[in-house]
């Protein structure tokens, strides 16, 4: 049972980067549909080990600013987070 819950986490966060998060703003282009799958495995790990909305939120803004180079407002990626926070 427990194995189902974290696959369930798991592939919900993968679908809030998808849908909500985009940064490059793909998620209309079903060819790119993994685009943001490298990323979910450390969110996944962050969330798993209770980290809170602000941490989370700090690492998606890192990810978009330092690995993707796209600008997102801390006030974006803190509202993403608080759907991770609250999965």
């Amino acid at each position: 049972m427990i194995m189902n819950m974290e696959n369930k986490i798991f592939r919900a966060i993968d679908k809030i980067l998808w849908t909500d998060w985009d940064p490059i703003g793909v998620n209309d282009i079903p060819i790119c549909r993994d685009e943001y799958r490298s990323y979910v495995p450390e969110i996944y790990r962050l969330k798993l080990e209770g980290n809170n909305q602000e941490a989370i939120a700090q690492r998606l803004f890192g990810i978009a600013d330092k690995e993707i180079e796209m600008r997102l407002s801390m006030e974006f990626c803190r509202m993403v987070a608080g759907q991770i926070v609250g999965l």
